[in-house]
């Protein structure tokens, strides 16, 4: 069993396939908070700061999460929503951290049947997390999109740094990528020593900035500075055109 906060086709907004159309299933649940983030939101009477993608993250929204305990049901819905696009999209596994249901029956028989149907499956993780390459062969196939937090999360960095997970992801996984949410505090700050000592674990390795924010205005605030910060140490800029559009991160 696991838990989805939404489901729905759109197009990739950021990172490496940016602009590719894309069917997300977002997963409920995180390992971290990522307090440093800010965005801020109202749950159950309550003012609280943190993940963009709070909704998907705070287990007080728990109670909007759809229960998936049913595979074949599930792949049935999967399968009539691409007969309805009229091809088989990308798709993007995020969260969350979708890798928390890494060892769940239900999620790697739902995996491995995308797989098989040569469809190129994202994972968009924290990169804390390492599935077990050995015994579920599939998760080689997928593509992993390592959002390793920085010290701007405000999460410790024996929290947000696993070492050993990176390292079997890059030595077991056909693709990766490493992509971060910076603001115009962190590249002014130590965002370039955090990364570099990232290369040193992951070397030659592809980077991808983006500015951070939920909303279009927060994103104005921080984008030219994330921009100019890839130009002076050859990063990848990575913009979020689903915010630029629709002004939100969610169910886009």
């Amino acid at each position: 069993m696991f838990y989805l906060t939404e489901q729905f086709f759109s197009i990739q907004g950021e990172g490496k396939y940016a602009g590719v159309p894309s069917y997300f299933l977002r997963t409920g649940g995180c390992n971290l908070s990522c307090p440093g983030f800010g965005a801020s939101y109202s749950v159950n009477g309550e003012r609280k700061s943190g993940c963009d993608t709070y909704f998907a993250v705070d287990s007080a929204f728990g109670n909007r999460w759809k229960k998936i305990d049913d595979a074949a049901l599930f792949i049935r819905t999967l399968q009539a929503h691409f007969d309805e696009i009229r091809y088989l999209p990308d798709v993007v596994i995020t969260g969350g951290e979708p890798l928390m249901y890494r060892e769940d029956s239900t999620f790697n028989t739902v995996l491995s049947w995308l797989i098989a149907q040569k469809i190129r499956v994202t994972f968009e993780t924290n990169g804390t997390l390492c599935p077990d390459f050995e015994r579920y062969p599939f998760y080689a196939e997928a593509v992993y999109a390592l959002s390793v937090k920085l010290s701007n999360s405000g999460e410790p960095e024996n929290k947000r740094i696993n070492p050993e997970a990176l390292k079997q992801i890059a030595a077991s996984a056909k693709e990766y990528y490493l992509k971060f949410t910076l603001s115009k505090e962190s590249v002014e700050g130590s965002a370039f020593e955090e990364i570099s000592r990232l290369l040193t674990i992951l070397p030659d390795t592809d980077v991808y900035c983006m500015p951070v924010g939920e909303s279009r205005e927060t994103i104005w605030h921080h984008d030219e500075a994330v921009f100019r910060f890839c130009m002076k140490h050859n990063f990848r800029y990575s913009d979020r055109l689903h915010i630029r559009v629709f002004d939100t991160t969610q169910g886009v």
